[in-house]
């Protein structure tokens, strides 16, 4: 009987998620085997771990003290102590997230040739768990893992709404479970500026305060209630100690040249109009944008970056970027004359010269920009005119593009010229959109372009899922538009499979997890 046991076991190991209930793990690894039966984990564990682990270790001994105390654990005193191993092994391929992972009744290793595939190891051993109240067991499997996209993000809008700090390290405890590894944080825009800049003191004292809201939807009314705050740079140090911790890398969003109001509400001569005097109440495309033709704009916005990147270890800074509205340059004196004798033929031209501008500051401080991707001079909206983009000046080729809007091809092309890519579609990837756009439907979604050949394939670095928080004013809002759908885009980032029945069995699990947190989400998606 156990021999058949085994070999059913084994059988349903080949065949797919779908048909073993007892491996509950998201995002799926790349491969799994189950070698044996599930063994009681009653006896306690010794931890061993490579002194260039030690950085782990912690979480590893957090998950058997969590062993310890689940129902159904028992110690038993008569077994011998099973010992859990970290080990450095430089034969583990893939990448330094990849990690191997071996379960038995003997011990348990995990190995990876870095610190960050140990932890992802340790993240996927304290899924494997069962627990039915009666019995704490694990399954006897090999596992050998590594991911689909070396860049898979979440982003969380605080501009429009500002959640704080013991939000933020909450979530990033969720994404660090889910294997996201970067922390898109949208910190600057129209409706609120969150960090804190010295140099600069009135980008909080004003910018980061508005009188009201605009009230949902297509509603004009705007709320007498009003809403602020900020982080300090010494709480942002924190958010990114405790992220880094966590293997999840902190990219800051800091709007340029368009989404600027709540700055040029700040310091007015940031802007061309010269209209704005308080932080706009409504939300949607503002009129206003930094003047980039003032060489004060310009020292202005270095010196807001050289904080920035004072602040934040990661290798690229987002500048955002997108829907800047051409008009206020095209009927500016100013811009006009500044166009003329740059040789600029367009408003697109302009905002190309610009970006690169930046992007050369960034590259000298050991920085990689980033920017949405109208920062290609593309015309994806009808706001604009086509007169608007006769583009002759190409953009940086070192930046990163993330591309959220527009006809597929234009990603096809952009892959074809070299650019590094974010594939961020919005119709596939926004959270701040209603569940039509359905679990299922992230789940099915594809980053690389059907048809893009395998040589620019690679240009394709990954995916990332926006929250945009105009309409989610609560922490539990917020919740209730991120999960469970920030798992599904966990998945397709790491695993790249597509087993939706299987995911959504593994989902229910995870769900259980979710309600003793007392996280909020719609019971409704997981069927």
């Amino acid at each position: 009987m156990k021999i058949f046991t085994l070999l059913l076991m084994l059988l349903i190991a080949n065949c797919g998620y779908s048909l073993n209930p007892l491996i509950k793990l998201i995002p799926y690894p790349q491969e799994l085997k189950l070698t044996g039966n599930n063994f009681a984990v009653n006896s306690g564990y010794k931890i061993k771990a490579d002194k260039a682990l030690k950085d782990v270790v912690p979480y590893l001994k957090t998950l058997v003290s969590d062993w310890d105390n689940l129902p159904g654990s028992k110690a038993d005193k008569k077994a011998k102590m099973r010992t859990i191993s970290l080990v450095l092994d430089e034969s583990v391929l893939n990448g330094p997230e990849a990690y191997r992972l071996s379960v038995t009744n003997k011990g348990i290793v995990i190995r990876s040739n870095s610190a960050r595939g140990c932890f992802y190891g340790i993240q996927t051993l304290s899924q494997l768990v069962v627990n039915d109240g009666k019995t704490v067991s694990l399954p006897s499997v090999e596992i050998n893992d590594y991911p689909n996209f070396s860049w898979r993000s979440y982003m969380l809008d605080e501009s429009r709404h500002f959640f704080g700090k013991e939000f933020v390290l909450q979530l990033l405890d969720e994404l660090a479970e889910l294997k996201i590894n970067k922390f898109h944080w949208h910190l600057t825009d129209d409706q609120g500026w969150r960090i804190e800049i010295k140099k600069y003191p009135e980008l909080t004292r004003i910018g980061a305060f508005r009188k009201g809201t605009q009230m949902r939807g297509g509603n004009k009314e705007i709320s007498d209630i009003p809403h602020g705050g900020f982080y300090t740079q010494k709480e942002i140090r924190e958010v990114i100690q405790y992220a880094g911790a966590r293997n999840i890398e902190v990219i800051p969003e800091i709007e340029m040249p368009g989404h600027s109001s709540a700055a040029i509400a700040a310091y007015p001569w940031l802007g061309i109009m010269g209209k704005l005097t308080e932080v706009p109440a409504r939300f949607g495309k503002l009129e206003d944008s930094y003047n980039v033709a003032d060489p004060r704009v310009i020292q202005f916005l270095h010196d807001v970056l050289d904080e920035v990147c004072e602040l934040f270890p990661s290798e690229v800074i987002h500048i955002g970027g997108d829907e800047v509205l051409f008009a206020a340059w095209t009927e500016s004196a100013v811009m006009q004359a500044y166009m003329k004798k740059n040789n600029l033929g367009s408003p697109a031209d302009c905002q190309i010269q610009f970006t690169n501008e930046i992007s050369n500051y960034l590259a000298k401080k050991g920085k990689r920009m980033m920017g949405w991707n109208e920062i290609m001079g593309k015309n994806i909206h009808s706001f604009n005119n086509a007169a608007e983009y006769n583009v002759n000046t190409p953009l940086s080729k070192g930046t990163i593009v993330h591309f959220w809007k527009g006809d597929i091809g234009m990603i096809t092309d952009a892959a074809q010229k070299g650019y590094s890519i974010v594939n961020s579609l919005h119709s596939e990837t926004y959270l701040a959109y209603d569940y039509y756009l359905t679990l299922k439907r992230m789940y099915n979604f594809s980053p690389v372009p059907e048809g893009l050949k395998d040589e620019f394939k690679k240009n394709i670095i990954g995916v990332g899922c926006q929250m945009w928080t105009e309409w989610t004013p609560t922490f539990k809002d917020v919740e209730y538009k991120t999960f469970p759908r920030v798992a599904a885009i966990a998945e397709v980032a790491w695993s790249g499979k597509r087993d939706y029945d299987g995911f959504l069995s593994r989902l229910k699990e995870k769900a259980k997890e979710w309600t003793t947190k007392g996280i909020n989400f719609p019971a409704e998606e997981i069927k």
